[in-house]
């Protein structure tokens, strides 16, 4: 009877226990909760998600668990996190929750469209999640800017804000060159400092300050600068434009530069200028004046220019007439060529003699002088 009594009761236990297990494994189904507001973000390519998971335990029990995302595309980077330990599974307190962080790495490279993974909790807790990839992705660079084309003078700096986007998975580190044409200087300004490279974070830009300075004595006209920003796997070029308007110089000087003659006075005296263009622009309308000594004058043959070329020269010729009544000396003459948009001043110094006649009469004055001195010597010295 008591042998009976001990096996019963075994069997009673061994029952019993296999109810509560049953229990325990259906209540488990039910008893773990996975929670984040955000199920379903639409973000662009290369963006990063960062989801707060709460694990939540509502049995009665310690639940120890195995933590995976299964369904997360294979290209795509992703890191689960408490605290500061990746980790791979969890242990929660009787009804209590504990609070992972779920970080999602869309790639940059990735079609547009929706894709969907889940959290999974020891089996049998899922959290289903939802990325929308707003547009189509890429792998590569991009150099841009609001204002790729800039007009002025050729002794102006032209200042192009560009942005340099890195649209790839890697840090790169770009070079900076460019194509354009013989004497023409462009500077790279990254983050406003002059260099020629730049390193960029994935999915990060950069501000890039390119300064165009043109060659000296350049022509008017449009010019292509092409600039190119490139790392050993992505390149992007930029294409900028500047439009030179021309500048306005002028120089009146003499085929030999020597600015110097003798006249005698009341004579005149024929000398040849050059009208030169020294600028980028054609120059119209080109009128020569002067101012001299009173009683002076100056004719200009032509008097008027009606256009030179830029780089190109104009022969005129100055007669200079002294006055009559100049005495010897040194005088001098401003000559001027000038039109509405430049003008330049040639100053001509003049040796004035007197004419021959005079000096004979000046000669002849001091020998009749001289000649009553010594008749009155002779006459009254004696007395």
């Amino acid at each position: 009877m008591l042998k009976y009594s001990k096996s019963f009761s075994l069997a009673a236990l061994i029952i019993f226990g296999s109810f509560l297990s049953g229990i325990t494994a259906g209540a488990s189904a039910d008893s773990v909760t996975l929670f984040t507001p955000n199920t379903r973000i639409s973000v662009p390519p290369g963006e990063s998600i960062t989801y707060s998971i709460d694990v939540i335990n509502k049995s009665k029990g310690v639940r120890n668990m195995d933590i995976s995302v299964p369904g997360i595309p294979r290209t795509w980077v992703y890191s689960l996190t408490s605290g500061s330990y990746k980790v791979g599974r969890i242990a929660v307190l009787p009804e209590q929750k504990q609070t992972l962080t779920l970080k999602v790495d869309v790639p940059m490279k990735v079609n547009k469209g929706s894709y969907g993974f889940s959290v999974v909790a020891g089996g049998g807790a899922s959290l289903p999640l939802v990325i929308v990839v707003t547009e189509q992705g890429t792998y590569e660079t991009e150099f841009t800017t609001k204002q790729s084309n800039m007009q002025g003078h050729s002794t102006s700096t032209f200042t192009f804000s560009t942005e340099l986007r890195n649209r790839t998975g890697e840090t790169q580190s770009y070079a900076f060159r460019t194509n354009a044409p013989r004497g023409w200087n462009v500077i790279f300004k990254p983050n406003y400092n002059q260099a020629t490279s730049v390193e960029i974070e994935p999915n990060s830009t950069s501000n890039v300050t390119i300064e165009i300075k043109p060659p000296v004595n350049i022509q008017a006209g449009t010019y292509q600068i092409p600039v190119v920003a490139a790392t050993n796997v992505t390149s992007a070029n930029l294409d900028l434009e500047v439009v030179i308007t021309g500048s306005f110089n002028i120089e009146l000087t003499t085929p030999s530069g020597l600015l110097s003659t003798g006249i005698t006075a009341g004579d005149s005296r024929r000398i040849e200028l050059l009208v030169r263009n020294t600028g980028s622009s054609g120059l119209d309308d080109v009128e020569m004046s002067f101012s001299a000594p009173v009683n002076w004058d100056v004719v200009f043959d032509p008097p008027k220019i009606d256009r030179i070329e830029a780089g190109s020269n104009s022969k005129v010729f100055a007669t200079i007439k002294a006055d009559k009544k100049a005495i010897a000396g040194d005088y001098v003459a401003n000559l001027e060529a000038k039109t509405p948009e430049a003008s330049s001043r040639a100053t001509i110094r003049i040796s004035v003699k007197t004419p021959m006649l005079l000096g004979w009469i000046g000669v002849a004055v001091i020998a009749v002088a001289l000649g009553s001195v010594y008749f009155l010597f002779r006459k009254y010295g004696r007395r």
